[in-house]
C-alpha cells in the first residue's frame, strides 16, 4: 500500500508541476527535471486519508473517512469547486450522504476524484477483488454518489489489486489479461464499456488512445479512468514510461499520473530499475506529518489471496 501511495503522490506531484516546468517530453525521458520540492495536490492529500484509515483500522468506515476528508481539506491543494462545497458541509455537520448526494441536481458527482485517491486501497486488498469492490465503493460514495463516479474508483482499485496480485506471484500479466481481470468485477456502465474499449486499443499510440478514451480534460470518471487503465496495462512494468505516457496525453495530467502511478508502483515497487525513480521520490514534497506508517496496526495482506488479512481484521 505504501508503494502505491508513493507512486500516486509522485505521479500527482510531477503531473502538477510539469506544465509549468518549461520542459519537453524529451527532457522528461532523459531525466532532465528541476529539483524539488514538487508540490502535490488534493489527489495525494485524500489518498493519504484513505491509506491512514486502512492502516489504522483495516477497513473503510465512510463516516470516519468523510470526517477525515473534511478536516484535512486544504482548498489550496487544487480541490474542485464541488468537492470543497461537499467537504465544507460535512465539516459543518451535514451527514455525508446528504452532502455528497446534493450536487448535480441530486445525482451526485461522476467526477474523477474518487478514482484519483483509491489505488492504495486496491493494493491493500490485493488478491481479494470482492473486498476491493466493496471497500472502494464505500470510499467513493463519501464524495461521489453517481454510479459512474463509483465505477471509476472501483476500476482503479481493481487494477491496483491486480497489480499487487501479479507482484506477489512474480508473473507480469499480458495487457489484455490485466484489463480482463478488471472488467470481470466491474459493473456495466459507460466507464466499464470504455475500459472494454481500452482493451481493444492495446498496442495503439498514446495519442490515439487518449483521443479515443479521453485524457481527463472533462474531469469525469468516464473521461479519465479508461485511458489510465490502458496506460497501466501497457506500462505495468515501467513506472517512468507510464507517467511519461500520462504527461504526453495532456488533459488532467496530475490526476491521470496519480492514478497510473498508484497502480504501476504497486507492481514495480521502488527497488527495481523500472520502478519509482529515487530522484523523483526525493523531489516530491514530503507527505503529511500526520501520516505515519510506523503506527499502522494493519499491513498489506501477507497472502496473495488475502486470507491472512481477512483473518487479522475479523472479516473472514
Amino acid at each position: 500500500m505504501i508503494d502505491s501511495l508513493d507512486g500516486l503522490s509522485v505521479g500527482d506531484a510531477l503531473g502538477q508541476q510539469f506544465p509549468v516546468m518549461r520542459r519537453s517530453l524529451s527532457d522528461l525521458r532523459s531525466g532532465n527535471l528541476p529539483t524539488g520540492p514538487w508540490g502535490w495536490t488534493d489527489d495525494t492529500e485524500m489518498a493519504c486519508s484513505v491509506a491512514a484509515e486502512l492502516g489504522t483500522r483495516g477497513a473503510i468506515d465512510p463516516d470516519l473517512l468523510a470526517t477525515a476528508f473534511a478536516r484535512r481539506c486544504d482548498p489550496a491543494r487544487d480541490y474542485g469547486f464541488h468537492s470543497v462545497g461537499i467537504l465544507r458541509r460535512i465539516r459543518e455537520g451535514v451527514p455525508w450522504p446528504e452532502a455528497s448526494g446534493s450536487v448535480y441536481e441530486g445525482q451526485g458527482s461522476c467526477g474523477n476524484g474518487a478514482a484519483m485517491r483509491v489505488a492504495p486501497l486496491g493494493a491493500f486488498y490485493a488478491g481479494d477483488p470482492d473486498r476491493i469492490v466493496a471497500e472502494a465503493t464505500r470510499s467513493a460514495r463519501v464524495t461521489h454518489m453517481h454510479p459512474e463516479g463509483v465505477a471509476g474508483a472501483v476500476a482503479v482499485a481493481l487494477a491496483a489489486g491486480e497489480a499487487g496480485r501479479a507482484r506477489s506471484t512474480g508473473v507480469r500479466p499480458a495487457p489484455g489479461e490485466f484489463l480482463t481481470a478488471v472488467l470481470g468485477h466491474l459493473a456495466d456502465g459507460e466507464t466499464a464499456r470504455s475500459v472494454g474499449r481500452a482493451r481493444t486499443l492495446l498496442g495503439a499510440s498514446v495519442e490515439h488512445a487518449a483521443a479515443e478514451l479521453g485524457n481527463g480534460s472533462r474531469v469525469t470518471a468516464q473521461n479519465t479512468v479508461p485511458f489510465t487503465m490502458w496506460a497501466a496495462a501497457t506500462y505495468l512494468d515501467n513506472y517512468p514510461a507510464a507517467i511519461t505516457a500520462c504527461i504526453e496525453a495532456d488533459g488532467d495530467i496530475d490526476t491521470t499520473s496519480a492514478i497510473v502511478g498508484g497502480i504501476v508502483a504497486t507492481y514495480t515497487g521502488k527497488d527495481s530499475l523500472a520502478g519509482l525513480p529515487a530522484t523523483w521520490l526525493a523531489a516530491r514534497e514530503p507527505l503529511p506529518r500526520w501520516l505515519d506508517p510506523a503506527h499502522f496496526a494493519y499491513g498489506r495482506p501477507k497472502s496473495r489471496f488475502g486470507w491472512l488479512h481477512r483473518w487479522v481484521t475479523g472479516t473472514r
